[in-house]
């Protein structure tokens, strides 16, 4: 995970129960958080053009996002466990991501983040990371 890949870098912490997965509530916290993700993606005209970019079946995309999420907020590495880097620009190469697509799929996380009712400043720092990344996959 080196400094010239974005997509790869955790949020800072200051110690493990600290760490934003910890935050969350762990593992099925994080996994909370991902399941409102795709389900208000489903459910929420705004993010259409967002979910038409994924499969028909969110499973994979939900535990593909679960797993990494674990190890990027300071948790389990499951994703690197199981495929190795995240080499996340790579893998999202194939889908048109423009600034429409980030702002999509940045405001359903937010809207994921504040009904899960995460805590502010653990929100707001959450959201600053993932706009990061986010804008750094754009490739349109």
């Amino acid at each position: 995970m080196g400094a010239d890949d974005p997509g790869a870098q955790t949020p800072a912490t200051v110690s493990a129960a600290a760490t934003p997965y910890a935050r969350l509530g762990g593992e099925a916290g994080v996994r909370a958080l991902v399941d409102r993700f795709y389900d208000l993606m489903d459910l929420e005209p705004p993010y259409a053009a967002l979910r038409a970019l994924h499969p028909a079946a969110l499973d994979g995309s939900r535990d593909k996002l679960h797993w990494f999420l674990c190890g990027w907020l300071g948790g389990p590495d499951l994703y690197i466990e199981r495929f190795g880097h995240p080499r996340l620009r790579a893998r999202h190469m194939p889908y048109r991501i423009g600034i429409a697509e980030r702002d999509q799929w940045m405001a359903c996380m937010m809207q994921a983040l504040q009904e899960r009712e995460v805590e502010a400043g653990l929100a707001q720092r959450l959201t600053e990371a993932f706009f990061g990344t986010a804008d750094w996959m754009r490739n349109r």
